[in-house]
């Protein structure tokens, strides 16, 4: 049962209260509100304005970085050959990441105050809000944060011309990610993989909030024994 000793106000900046709810959090942020409307997280306009982004956002602006990532290696020597292989294997970097991250981070259990509020705001938002638009993608000013020492991982690990193309292949992959969940929630596709891909996604939304953890596709819950039950024959 919910938490009777504290009841969040709906109507009033969401992100300071849910850290109240302790244990009974994990419970309340699992029943969603189906509504487009975009509930208020802060009482500051800025900080409030910040947590909002438009999907198309995320493509106006780092498909750019993308590019230049790709254009970079090229200007160093790689041939289109290595570049094409490259930029495929930090999309599939990528593809990884997306499932650690949503499996292990974004599910994390809370219960203490701070532990509730930080898992609101990165991702306890989106289970409780799933049609709420403007809250769909990662806002530009943390992914900024969080491209800096990505790019200072892949400097160590990859050889100084493959590094901008590797980067820029795993960037590709987030803007890929960002703009297939957004059109998961808000796209009405009729049948094929996206089809089968909304379908998946919702029933982790709706049904089983502890497995299908891929956004983009089931390949890492195939191998990684995240399926859920029958959806083997549902999804291609």
């Amino acid at each position: 049962m919910v938490n009777q000793a504290f009841t969040v106000d709906l109507n009033k900046p969401l992100v300071f209260q849910v850290g109240h709810l302790g244990e009974a959090y994990e419970e309340w942020v699992h029943q969603p509100i189906v509504s487009k409307e975009t509930p208020r997280f802060f009482t500051n306009d800025v900080i409030e304005f910040l947590t909002r982004t438009a999907w198309w956002v995320i493509p106006l602006i780092w498909l750019p970085v993308v590019c230049w990532s790709v254009f970079t290696s090229a200007k160093i020597g790689l041939s289109p050959y290595q570049l094409a292989a490259t930029v495929i294997g930090g999309i599939f970097m990528w593809t990884f990441m997306e499932y650690s991250l949503h499996r292990f981070l974004f599910h994390i259990k809370t219960k203490s105050y701070w532990a509730n509020t930080l898992h609101y705001l990165i991702h306890g938002c989106h289970h409780k809000h799933p049609m709420d638009g403007l809250r769909l993608v990662f806002p530009p000013a943390a992914t900024l944060i969080l491209l800096v020492p990505f790019w200072n991982l892949i400097k160590l690990l990859a050889p100084a011309s493959y590094a901008p193309a590797v980067f820029g292949g795993g960037l590709l992959g987030y803007v890929m990610y960002d703009c297939t969940h957004y059109y998961l929630h808000h796209g009405k596709p009729l049948k094929g993989v996206s089809h089968d891909l909304k379908r998946y996604h919702m029933n982790h939304h709706f049904k089983i909030q502890n497995k299908g953890f891929g956004i983009t596709s089931t390949f890492w819950d195939r191998v990684l024994g995240t399926l859920p039950p029958h959806s083997s024959e549902k999804t291609g």
